[in-house]
């Protein structure tokens, strides 16, 4: 029976998709794409087996699954996917209204710990469909994630609107120093205990998979643009930018996170990291 495989409908998922979509890593799953909303969601109620998980949904549901090793979605510093576009400089948004994408589930934390923590305002969130024009016609500011972020950006810079973006991927390194983890590839914990295996298999699968776009670059860009029509030197940056590791540096800035987003009573306890064929769980 094929594993049930989720994937991010993003290009941040490009580089560990498209060598197992290519049949140049062999996996027999079954494939459902989403928004990582939608994804979340399906994970949380079995309906996967392994998905990239909004790193947040893991702080909120660590008993159900277990982290694979040395895959992420993440960023040391720009992320280029992770914007706030803004009428005002972020620090002058306290009372505001600023709109959150139906979309997201770590971005939206991330911004509420920025916005707390670092530059200390409280706007006023409200969610909405990930549309920019829609967002800024009720709000001073709005926050995109993904394919969204980057069309919407290519679009504000080729119009030339007077708006300020901020990337928190950005904003994150600088208030911390650390590197931040938007999304982690899970298992579901009963799948892993029952099939140990094939869950070794899996993840050496991915990582091959990681391993082979890297050592690719040109053929993945050209796959991006086929897919998204967006400037090739945007997304030849954006390919520099966005990261899919998870050494201990990575586990380090991802606990820190968790520290801040229970400080803010975002997620209902302290957090360990569970990795899988690590002893010992991670904790701060």
């Amino acid at each position: 029976m094929p594993v049930r495989l989720g994937q991010i409908d993003y290009l941040n998922c490009l580089p560990v998709y498209y060598p197992i979509e290519a049949g140049r890593v062999p996996l027999d799953v079954e494939m459902t794409r989403g928004v990582p909303a939608v994804l979340n969601g399906l994970f949380l109620e079995g309906r996967l087996d392994i998905t990239p998980l909004s790193s947040i949904e893991y702080a909120r549901h660590p008993e159900k699954c277990v982290i694979l090793p040395d895959m992420s979605i993440s960023s040391d510093g720009r992320v280029g996917s992770i914007l706030l576009f803004s009428r005002v400089p972020v620090a002058e948004l306290d009372g505001k209204k600023v709109c959150l994408p139906d979309t997201s589930a770590t971005s939206v934390v991330l911004l509420r710990v920025l916005c707390e923590h670092h530059y200390r305002i409280e706007p006023v969130f409200e969610t909405t469909p990930p549309d920019l024009d829609l967002m800024l016609g009720r709000a001073d500011a709005a926050l995109l994630i993904g394919d969204d972020a980057l069309a919407a950006h290519v679009r504000v810079l080729a119009e030339g609107r007077a708006l300020l973006v901020t990337d928190l991927g950005e904003a994150w390194k600088e208030f911390t120093g650390e590197k931040m983890v938007f999304a982690l590839w899970v298992i579901r914990r009963d799948f892993a205990l029952s099939h140990p295996d094939r869950t070794d298999e899996i993840g050496r699968a991915l990582r091959r998979a990681k391993a082979i776009s890297t050592a690719n670059r040109k053929e993945l860009v050209d796959e991006a643009c086929r897919r998204r029509r967006l400037p090739r030197p945007f997304l030849e940056d954006y390919f520099d930018l966005i990261r899919h590791d998870f050494d201990p540096s990575y586990q380090r800035a991802l606990l820190l996170f968790y520290e801040y987003a229970f400080k803010s009573g975002l997620i209902a306890r302290p957090v360990e990291l569970v990795v899988w064929g690590e002893e010992r769980a991670h904790t701060r």
